[in-house]
C-alpha cells in the first residue's frame, strides 16, 4: 500500500533511540525525508548514515537538539525548513524512562527532569511545528504515550504522569487542527524489545528480568512486542489513508489492556 508520504518531511524526536530509530527507518522506507532529532549527536548521525546507506526513497538528516531549550528548538526547526521547506510529520517520541520507585521515596530531580524532557520538550517542539502545519493545510502529529500513561505504572510516577499528559496534548492538537487538515493521534505501546519478543515468560524470567516476565504473562499474546510493531503503526497514522483518524489512543499492546482470565 502506498501511504502517500513520499517526499513528506518527518521529524522524529528521540530518533537515535530504539523506537525512534525504527520509526525513522520505516518512514524513510515509505519515501519520507526524515529528520533524526536527538540530543545524542553521534547517535542521530549513526541512524541517518544507516538510512542513507540503504536503498530507500527517503533521505535522512541528523539533527542535534535539546528539546528543553526553546531557542535550540526554534533554531533547529529553521534548519529543517531551510533543508526541506517545512515539517509535515512530527513524531513526539523522546522520553526518559529509567525510574522505579514508590512515591514516598521518589527523587525530586528525576520528577523535574522527566517533566522537562517528556512533557515540556514535547510542548516546545509542538508549539514550533504544529501552527505551521495548520497554516500549510496538512500535517500529522503522533505522540508516543505508554500503557503506563493510560493505566498507571507502579513505581513510575513521573513517567506515567508525563505519558498521561501526552494524551491530553495529543487530543488538544487533534481538536485544534481538525479543520486545517492536521491530525494528531497517540500511540500507547506495551513493552517492545525485539530481541526479547520471541521469549516466553519463563525464558524472560530466567534470562532477563522478573518485571518483563510478569508483563509477558499478563499479555494475552504471551510475549513482548517489537519496535517495528510501533513504527508500522506510526507510519499508518502519518499516511494519507489515516486522514479521518484523529484524537485516538492506539494501543500496540498484544492485548494487555484487555480483561482476561
Amino acid at each position: 500500500m502506498d501511504l502517500g508520504i513520499q517526499d513528506r518531511t518527518a521529524v522524529v524526536t528521540g530518533g537515535a533511540g530504539r523506537i525512534g530509530s525504527t520509526d525513522c527507518h520505516v518512514l524513510a522506507e515509505e519515501g519520507a525525508n526524515v529528520v533524526v532529532l536527538d540530543v545524542d549527536e553521534a547517535g542521530a548521525a549513526a541512524v541517518a548514515e544507516e538510512i542513507n546507506g540503504r536503498d530507500v526513497d527517503g533521505e535522512a538528516m541528523p539533527l542535534e537538539c535539546d528539546l528543553t531549550d526553546r531557542h535550540d528548538v526554534a533554531d533547529s526547526m529553521d534548519e529543517v525548513r531551510d533543508a526541506f521547506g517545512g515539517v509535515d510529520v512530527l513524531v513526539n517520541n523522546a522520553a526518559m524512562v529509567d525510574a522505579r520507585s514508590r512515591i514516598d521515596g521518589y527523587d525530586d530531580e528525576v520528577w523535574d527532569r522527566d517533566v522537562e524532557i517528556n512533557l515540556t520538550g514535547t510542548y516546545n517542539i509542538s508549539k514550533e511545528v504544529f501552527p505551521r502545519m495548520c497554516e500549510r493545510g496538512w500535517g500529522r502529529v503522533v505522540n508516543m504515550s505508554s500503557m503506563a500513561g493510560w493505566y498507571g505504572g507502579f513505581g513510575q510516577l513521573s513517567y506515567s504522569a508525563t505519558k498521561a499528559a501526552m494524551i491530553g496534548v495529543g487530543r488538544t492538537m487533534a481538536l485544534e487542527g481538525a479543520q486545517s487538515g492536521v491530525t494528531s493521534n497517540i500511540i500507547a505501546p506495551n513493552i517492545v524489545v525485539e530481541q526479547w519478543s520471541d521469549m516466553s515468560p519463563d525464558e524472560l524470567r530466567e534470562n532477563v528480568d522478573e518485571y518483563y516476565a510478569r508483563i509477558a504473562e499478563a499479555t494475552p499474546m504471551r510475549h513482548l512486542g517489537t519496535e517495528a510493531d510501533v513504527a508500522n503503526t506510526v507510519a499508518y497514522l502519518c499516511s494519507e489513508q489515516a486522514s479521518y483518524v484523529t484524537g485516538q489512543i492506539v494501543g500496540v499492546t498484544g492485548g494487555i489492556d484487555l480483561f482476561s482470565f
